[in-house]
């Protein structure tokens, strides 16, 4: 299971409607903060708060070019999540079937 501390930072920075907002803008490809910021009802520097804790939870990553500051989506922040949540999901896929032939086999 991936570390609880990673999860729930990931979970917290998920939990805002803004980040999840720039988190689908991502989804398209790489942009600049700027561009990320368009139609927001916020000041680019609270965009770049909200993009700081996606950063930190490792949802989202950084890099240069030229003179803008890319950011793009960081598969492996995801790849944590589901893999938390496919556990969580295996562990009521067993207990939901283990109830069934529970109750099954009550008279």
């Amino acid at each position: 299971m991936p570390q609880i501390e990673t999860i729930d930072s990931t979970l917290a920075a998920l939990a805002d409607a803004t980040r999840r907002a720039l988190i689908a803008r991502l989804a398209s490809g790489p942009q600049p903060a700027g561009r990320l910021a368009h139609g927001l009802p916020m000041s680019r520097p609270a965009v770049s708060k909200h993009l700081r804790v996606l950063r930190e939870a490792g949802l989202v990553e950084s890099h240069k070019v030229g003179r803008q500051q890319l950011y793009r989506l960081a598969p492996g922040g995801f790849m944590q999540l589901q893999a938390a949540l496919d556990e969580v999901g295996r562990f009521w896929a067993s207990a939901l079937d283990e109830f069934k032939q529970f109750a099954e086999s009550q008279p």
